[in-house]
């Protein structure tokens, strides 16, 4: 009886063993994975990426084949490698590297060997791809350029890295994915969905059929096309009128916060990326140090923002009431204050200006009683300069501003806390920090803030978001965003003789030798300060020259700012472009031929050469600072001193300066 007992346990025990055996291999799979069994392959069938086209239906980006060279480790049998190599032309060191470094992401799991190689090259190894057992040849599409501009917000597609893989399961080894961009921004939308197919194979390695009947295979998705707001050819124009030249450019269209044009100076030929030469152009580009060509100046690049910022504190004074259209203020080629601070100003000694005329001719003695006025309206300097810097933050500015780009800077908008760390708490007044009345103290903008600071007194008082995309195929983007009109805390009224001075600005100011026949536009010339390191020796360089401008000024279709580094002033290069590329965008065609040529042939290359030699440079020599032939007389500007705060410095720093324009 023990004995027929110990028989039927052991019996029921082994069927139980064999039933649940076998269950789970022919009959449950639901947590399993293909891959874990190493009798399975996985073949993927890569989608082509979605085309990219500008705002009138313009193909920037498409499509072209390649082929990548893929390696399975273990499969790999003895081989001629130096047959091998030679059609790949690679070395033997090259194939032990290759290969090692395979064979650490995983001995089973396919690797990209060598990317990308040509039409030609595949034809000539397609045909001994059955002598290299382990390898295979895996078809893929790169990116096609139709443009040689926009290489700052088109991105570029390169292969995964090790920290991609850990962030995203989606991806495997060498696989590629968008990089800066709207590649990047839009990454999921533009790569579609990878199809597999698995492969059955038996214990000799050959190959069976579908594993499962292919039950598990799926179909690749094709990637969603999509439409930016950028015009190509004002794009393309302003790349072109920015040759020789270092800076950005923002063009926006007001009513929507659509960006028209994004230009970053120098810039190079996006299919540079593309290709076997990928590798290598990018190493070149990215260390470039000085002309800094990865460099997204539109979006990164942080500077003093210069008169275009006293339309702001104008709009602030006409707010806070302490000032209206017909307050004057004295000007003696000046403004004097503390013991020996002064803001040197190129009006006329003893003119007398009101609002109108303190923006067209950029009376800095006008917009340092304005500020002044501003911050001592409050009991102390510092609820003052709290409210001061509520104004400015309503316009977007010391802030990312929420555009759908993935590279930006946020500027910076100083606060009490800032005055405080650096003179001690309720130790310092309005005079300590006057340079903010001309955007040359402690304020940093970028080009697209800028820009949008601009699209918001055409606006009269409020803005949209700015962005890129406009369309996504078969899809809907999260518009309500982009709608979302934010309001400044100016009230309306408040924009409309601002604005007259701007359009004075082209009609009777400072930029009215660059009038563009036709239109009415309304502009603000500027000067930012520019200063260096050499040797750990703070030196000021050549003057940034910036402008603002926005047209028609009754029925505004385009804002813009246009940052031009060591540009000497406003007018000189910064107004021409913005009134060129006005020009190109309302009438289609550029009439101003004369100025097109002047800017075309003109070049910095020199300036940007100068902080290399190790000496100090100024600009205060009136010879070195000359008008076109035609272009008005050339009027030097005295040199003014003003207080601001060094950040290399824990106390403010008297220095030297040009007057701001």
């Amino acid at each position: 009886m023990k004995k027929l007992l110990l028989s039927s346990f052991i019996l029921i025990t082994a069927i139980t063993y064999i039933g649940r055996l076998s269950y789970l291999q022919l009959i449950d799979s639901s947590n399993k994975n293909p891959l874990e069994d190493t009798a399975i392959k996985a073949v993927y069938d890569y989608p082509e990426r979605g085309h990219i086209y500008d705002r009138d239906g313009d193909l920037l980006v498409a499509n072209q084949p390649s082929y990548d060279v893929m390696v399975i480790p273990r499969d790999v049998k003895p081989l001629d490698t130096i047959e091998f190599c030679n059609l790949l032309r690679i070395t033997e060191e090259d194939f032990k590297r290759k290969f090692k470094k395979a064979y650490t992401y995983s001995p089973r799991l396919p690797s990209v060997f060598v990317p990308q190689l040509s039409k030609l090259e595949y034809a000539r190894l397609q045909e001994k791809m059955r002598k290299y057992e382990g390898f295979y040849i895996q078809k893929r599409s790169l990116r096609h350029y139709q443009t040689h501009a926009g290489s700052n917000f088109l991105g570029y597609i390169s292969e995964v890295n090790e920290r991609d893989l850990k962030n995203n399961p989606y991806y495997q080894s060498g696989e590629l994915i968008g990089r800066q961009g709207v590649e990047q921004q839009y990454e999921e939308v533009l790569r579609g969905q990878k199809g597999v197919k698995f492969i059955q194979k038996d214990r000799f390695n050959r190959v069976i059929g579908p594993y499962k009947n292919g039950i598990y295979d799926t179909l690749p998705v094709q990637g969603q096309d999509i439409t930016l707001t950028i015009d190509i050819d004002l794009q393309e124009y302003g790349e072109k009128l920015m040759q020789n030249k270092r800076g950005g450019i923002v063009a926006l269209e007001p009513s929507s916060g659509e960006i028209l044009a994004l230009v970053s100076a120098p810039s190079y030929d996006p299919s540079l990326l593309v290709g076997r030469q990928r590798s290598e152009n990018y190493t070149r580009l990215y260390y470039d140090s000085i002309a800094k060509p990865l460099y997204d100046r539109g979006l990164i690049a942080q500077y003093p923002p210069g008169s275009p910022f006293k339309t702001l504190n104008a709009l602030i004074g006409l707010q806070e009431g302490v000032i209206d259209e017909q307050t004057t203020f004295t000007c003696y080629h000046g403004y004097r204050y503390g013991r020996n601070s002064f803001m040197g100003c190129h009006c006329n000694s003893g003119s007398r200006n009101n609002l109108n005329r303190g923006i067209y001719e950029s009376c800095n003695a006008y917009f340092a009683n304005v500020y002044r006025r501003i911050i001592e309206k409050y009991p102390n300097a510092s609820e003052g300069m709290k409210r001061w810097e509520e104004h400015v933050r309503s316009f977007g500015l010391g802030s990312y501003l929420g555009y759908d780009l993935p590279n930006g800077k946020p500027g910076k908008v100083p606060s009490p806390e800032l005055y405080h760390r650096y003179y001690g708490e309720n130790r310092w007044f309005a005079t300590n920090t006057l340079s903010n009345a001309i955007g040359q103290g402690e304020v940093l903008t970028t080009p697209i803030q800028l820009a949008n600071l601009t699209a918001i007194i055409a606006n009269k008082g409020y803005y949209y978001t700015p962005h890129i995309i406009r369309e996504i195929e078969n899809d809907t983007i999260e518009k309500s965003k982009y709608e979302i009109k934010h309001e400044t805390t100016i009230d309306p009224e408040h924009f409309e003789p601002v604005i007259q001075g701007m359009n004075d600005v082209y009609n009777k100011g400072t930029a009215k030798w660059i009038k563009i026949p036709g239109i009415e536009i309304a502009g603000k010339t500027g000067t930012a300060e520019n200063f260096t390191k050499i040797d750990s020796v703070r030196v000021q360089l050549t003057d940034h020259s910036i402008f603002v401008a926005f047209a028609p000024v009754d029925n505004p279709k385009i804002a813009m700012a246009v940052f031009v580094e060591n540009g000497y002033w406003g007018s000189r290069w910064a107004g021409r472009i913005a009134g060129l590329m006005i020009e190109k965008y309302l009438k289609g065609e550029v009439e101003s031929t004369r100025m097109e040529e002047y800017v075309l042939e003109g070049s910095l290359e020199e300036e940007y050469q100068k902080p290399l030699s190790g000496k100090p440079f100024s600009i205060n020599d009136g010879s070195k600072m000359m008008y076109p032939p035609g272009y008005g007389p050339y009027k030097p500007k005295p040199t003014r001193k003003t207080t601001v705060i060094d950040s290399t410095k824990t106390t403010p720093t008297t220095k030297s300066t040009e007057t701001s324009e």
